[in-house]
């Protein structure tokens, strides 16, 4: 068996940070000077600069969210992603040590664009200010933007290449600039996991007396979800993405869980192939977010690129299998084919649509009809968001007791 790591980071370059395409000048030194952002599509709005200074590239995508800025700038998700607030006010409840969604504490948004920065931290776990982290991890940033002019724009025409220019490259013209946004490689396309993905292999163990054990394929897992496990006995060994199938057999696991992750999922060809060794063996598998893009396509579905995704904590959902309706977070910008409540044949047996989205029928989760496998498209794990969906985790422990039962 192989050795675990209780405490496994993921490495990054200081030079690009894995923010994006990324140079920064970490001082204080140019705070407040004048920000640019560009759009590839030629829109710039002029703002002021905060946290790091210097250039980030990524996709330019907004968040509906009115809370929970720590948890979604942490989140691996957002990876090479330029993030838009449409809440006004940001930075109210400073950076605490608790709510970090990444294993190691890593800030893993490309940009992040802002109306107003609070000017007073005010919350009795808050150890520092937005800002300072964003300094000390070297993240860029722009305020003082119409961001409500912004989401409109993104909204309209769909998410695009952007890049936040600040301190002395927002100095040089704006020909040069575009032509910088417009070089970076579309989201479309990009196989991101294993840039997000931890290097080893670590065990997250269950709270009490340990019940199950699931093997967690990180593609940009949440600290939230092993958390979930551990506090329902579960002992939850996190994989690098893309293990082969034999090499989780060693840790005996009673069901299999793939998790959320950034970039395109018609690249991850070699998880999909392991789902289908996953779904070929009986195990009781469960996926989120990224997750459930890959069991879709193991099944047979395809996958395509929404307009301008979703980002927020406040998405209905209907279950098509109770009638029920959830209020979700939500982080995706890809979602599966397929109509509401459909039923299909796979090569595993028959599969249905189970979920969809209320605003716009997206594809929100897939199953097969026996149980055996199941995924969504939301995160139950809800951090931040509603605990609507917080239920799935035990559904995983009913499906685990009952196929332990049949062997």
């Amino acid at each position: 068996m192989q050795p675990l790591t209780t405490n496994a980071t993921k490495t990054s370059s200081s030079s690009e940070n894995q923010k994006g395409d990324v140079v920064t000048q970490s001082s204080s030194a140019n705070q407040n000077s004048k920000a640019l952002l560009v759009l590839s599509d030629g829109k710039v709005f002029t703002g002021s600069s905060f946290g790091a200074t210097g250039t980030t590239l990524g996709e330019a995508v907004f968040t509906t969210a009115m809370s929970g800025y720590q948890e979604t700038m942490t989140d691996p998700s957002y990876h090479r992603q330029i993030v838009v607030t449409t809440a006004p006010h940001i930075g109210n409840t400073g950076w605490n040590d608790e709510d970090n969604e990444s294993h190691g504490d890593k800030i893993w948004v490309a940009g992040l664009v802002i109306r107003d920065l609070s000017a007073q931290v005010s919350n009795w776990r808050a150890k520092r200010s937005l800002e300072e982290e964003m300094l000390a991890q070297g993240l860029i940033g722009i305020k003082g933007v119409d961001t409500r002019a912004i989401v409109r724009h993104l909204r309209n025409y769909g998410s695009v290449a952007a890049g936040i220019f600040s301190g002395d490259d927002a100095k040089k013209p704006l020909d040069e600039l575009l032509e910088i946004v417009r070089s970076q490689p579309s989201m479309a396309g990009l196989d991101l996991s294993q840039e997000v993905s931890t290097k080893d292999a670590y065990e997250v163990p269950a709270e009490g007396e340990e019940r199950f054990t699931v093997v967690a394929y990180d593609m940009g897992i949440k600290t939230n979800t092993p958390r979930n496990f551990a506090k329902r006995g579960i002992r939850t060994v996190v994989v690098p993405a893309n293990t082969p199938f034999e090499q989780i057999t060693q840790y005996q696991p009673d069901g299999v869980f793939i998790s959320n992750g950034p970039g395109d999922p018609a690249t991850a060809d070699t998880m999909v192939e392991i789902v289908k060794e996953i779904l070929a063996a009986k195990l009781p598998l469960f996926g989120i977010c990224f997750g459930n893009q890959i069991l879709g396509r193991a099944l047979g579905l395809e996958t395509y690129k929404l307009k301008f995704g979703h980002r927020g904590v406040n998405v209905p959902v209907l279950n098509h299998t109770t009638g029920k309706i959830d209020i979700t977070s939500q982080n995706h910008g890809f979602a599966l084919k397929g109509t509401a409540g459909e039923v299909f044949d796979t090569p595993f047996g028959p599969a249905q649509v189970t979920h969809t989205c209320l605003n716009d029928g997206t594809v929100e989760g897939v199953a097969l009809t026996s149980g055996l496998a199941y995924s969504v498209q939301y995160h139950p794990e809800s951090a931040a968001g509603p605990n609507d969906a917080n239920p799935l985790f035990d559904q995983f422990i009913s499906l685990m007791t009952h196929n332990r039962g049949q062997n």
